[in-house]
């Protein structure tokens, strides 16, 4: 399986594969639950809790300055993929549109499929983390989360959402999905923030 699928990194790569990971030679695609159908053209984001609610279409994200990024990809389940290549919008550029509420802390993300996973405000808002609607080259495809999904570079992939469709601010921290059967809080791929027991 590790010769056909994986690799170990070479010596030069140690510095960007985490412990434990290994490095996978396509995209795998992990999905709890049926890949969600998505129809374009009624596809909606919203903005809510202690924010100025607020929703935007498909073409308000396609209308915010566009972005080529080059990343890092871990995920939870011990696999990495060094310089995935997305097209899409920064966080950053995102924020720049909403009114958050001073006292907000923690966000929500919310997706299509009923999916949750939080994060703590300050590691969403970070000059490296985008939504991505392009991946290679290529549209997004559903099973990577298209239309359009959150990367977050410096934590596990499941805290990069797929499907996304919201932003909840709060003052505190829940727990999503994943934080509610066991994984971690936060998801650091160098501290190995896996699982929260």
């Amino acid at each position: 399986m590790l010769g056909k699928f994986f690799r170990k990194p070479e010596p030069e790569q140690s510095g960007r594969v985490p412990p434990g990971q290994r490095l996978s030679k396509g995209f795998p695609v992990l999905t709890y639950g049926q890949i969600p159908q998505i129809n374009t053209g009624d596809w909606a984001f919203r903005v809510w809790g202690l924010a100025t609610a607020k929703t935007f279409s498909l073409s308000d994200f396609m209308a915010m300055p566009q972005h080529d990024f080059t990343a890092d990809f871990h995920c939870v389940t011990r696999w990495s993929k060094l310089d995935v290549k997305w097209t899409g919008i920064r966080v950053t550029d995102l924020m720049s549109q909403l009114e958050v509420d001073p006292k907000a802390t923690h966000v929500m993300e919310h997706c299509y499929g009923d999916y949750t996973t939080n994060i703590a405000l300050e590691d969403l808002v970070r000059e490296e983390n985008f939504f991505a609607h392009t991946l290679f080259g290529e549209p997004l495809a559903t099973e990577h989360g298209g239309p359009l999904r959150l990367v977050v570079p410096h934590l596990y992939a499941w805290k990069s959402a797929k499907w996304i469709n919201g932003l909840e601010f709060l003052d505190h921290e829940e727990l999503g999905f994943w934080e509610r059967n066991g994984y971690h809080h936060r998801g650091e791929p160098w501290a190995q923030e896996r699982y929260s027991f």
